[in-house]
């Protein structure tokens, strides 16, 4: 049994379409190898940002042998039809005769022997690179094939011989590269096992979940170097990993006045702009005026010039913050609530602002079934809660991160002087956003995020915009109800 290495070398694939990248390449060789008839006893993926890497384990020298059976005319056919099938048998067919219900037929048994693997390789291969699913792609040169980003190499070995893979004049072959700027260039290879260790020697770690690692052990050493703690994100873990070929984590700094503003923006602005993980004081639980940047590259500096270019970088970031967070505090969420009429929601169901005041009512009618250790829900704060419930999403904080709507309208209110009550129904009016988010669990914040989801629950249904396969997309309405009903 041999081994089938491929490698797609291209320049830099997007971070977000690596992973379903890889996997689609593992799908459609799969799908391939079972259409060809050629089994195999597994699979190996991996990928990196300039590289899209299968091995194929335990594939046959060559195709089983197959015996295809054909049948024909009845024995007794006009002559010119029986001599008709004949000559359209192969050589070496088997011709019998079989009797059926309908008479007595014909038979051809043909064999076909199994081809190379190498051989059914070549096109099986092409057609998966060519017609390849990129969300986006596109044409470089001269090209007709389209790829992610320029396609530079293919690498295709099968039990060490090249695979006779031709991609608009690039043809396959057994050279690969290092890191771009750390190796010395192009080198050649015999099998998965020399590959993968001349690629270390070049500075590229093949594995994206040993990258991974990397990064987040060298940030959690580097935070604790300097008494901090890491705010870890498994997104961007999975981001920077889809970045770096060789990761190298450096601590910076940025000016401690950038504290005023709200450490979520701070963390959103760092991770958004920059890919940039946060620290904290771990004896506080508050945000450090520290940052860890991930390099692509081993700085013969020590990382000085790197963390002052991202220094200078993220201070330009966070000045933006600042001046909207600054601008935002300007206006009271009172003052933004008619704005909202001037904000489509769907061309159907309305304005926010309309929106605003059917979620004000539904909220209002919950108010009278929601009642937590004796309390129910003040209809008069409700309403006022509700009335500013989606007054953020004017605000230019927002519209810089509209992952921060809810949270932005939690510390305006905060910075208003609100209840502390309306403040956290601002926020948690979102939620749960998912069946791993928490629930709420004020009757103030429960009345409000059941009403701005059944809200767009009944909305949607009866604009006959139902999900595909009719069932109810919002298992948390149920979740947040089971508390208080």
């Amino acid at each position: 049994m041999s081994e089938f290495l491929l490698e797609v070398f291209s320049e830099e694939i997007p971070a977000r379409m690596q992973a379903k990248a890889i996997a689609d390449l593992e799908r459609l060789m799969a799908e391939s190898l079972k259409a060809a008839d050629l089994a195999f006893s597994g699979m190996r993926r991996f990928v990196t940002p300039r590289r899209l890497v299968l091995v194929v384990d335990g594939l046959p020298a060559h195709q089983p042998d197959r015996t295809e059976e054909r049948r024909g005319p009845r024995i007794d056919a006009p002559e010119r039809a029986i001599a008709g099938f004949k000559a359209s048998l192969p050589d070496g067919a088997v011709i019998s005769e079989r009797a059926e219900k309908k008479g007595t037929f014909l038979f051809a048994a043909i064999h076909q022997r199994g081809e190379k693997s190498v051989d059914v390789l070549a096109p099986l291969t092409e057609a998966i690179i060519r017609q390849f699913p990129w969300p986006k792609s596109m044409r470089s040169g001269t090209s007709e094939s389209r790829w992610v980003r320029p396609l530079l190499s293919v690498l295709a070995l099968f039990d060490g011989q090249i695979v006779p893979i031709e991609i608009d004049g690039i043809k396959a072959g057994r050279i690969s590269k290092g890191h771009r700027f750390l190796s010395d260039g192009a080198f050649s290879v015999t099998d998965f096992a020399d590959y993968r260790a001349r690629l270390l020697d070049a500075h590229v770690v093949l594995d994206a979940a040993e990258r991974r690692r990397i990064i987040l052990d060298r940030a959690r050493a580097l935070a604790a170097d300097h008494h901090l703690e890491l705010i870890e994100d498994s997104d961007l873990l999975d981001e920077n990993a889809g970045l770096t070929e060789w990761p190298v984590p450096y601590l910076g700094r940025f000016d401690p006045g950038f504290l005023d503003v709200p450490a979520e923006v701070l963390i959103t602005s760092m991770k958004v702009h920059q890919k940039f993980f946060s620290l904290s004081d771990p004896k506080s639980g508050a945000l450090a005026p520290c940052f860890i940047c991930v390099a692509n590259t081993k700085a013969v500096d020590g990382g000085a010039t790197i963390i002052a270019g991202n220094e200078r970088v993220l201070s330009a970031r966070l000045s933006d913050a600042r001046f909207f967070w600054q601008q935002d505090l300007k206006i009271p969420l009172e003052d933004r609530v008619a704005a909202l009429d001037a904000i489509i929601f769907h061309e159907k169901l309305g304005t926010l602002a309309e929106r605003v005041a059917r979620i004000e009512d539904l909220a209002a009618t919950l108010a009278a079934f929601v009642e937590k250790d004796g309390q129910g829900v003040d209809e008069a704060f409700l309403r006022r809660a509700a009335r500013l419930c989606k007054a953020d999403l004017t605000t230019g904080m927002v519209g810089e991160f509209p992952e921060l709507q809810g949270l932005v309208g939690c510390r305006i209110a905060k910075a208003q002087n609100e209840p502390d009550a309306l403040c956290r129904a601002l926020q948690d009016h979102y939620a749960p956003k998912g069946p791993d988010d928490r629930c709420p669990d004020e009757g103030l914040s429960v009345c409000l995020a059941l009403a701005e989801k059944l809200d767009t629950l009944i909305g949607f249904f009866a604009i006959d915009e139902k999900p595909p396969d009719q069932r109810i997309p919002l298992p948390c309405a149920g979740r947040l109800w089971g508390s208080f009903a």
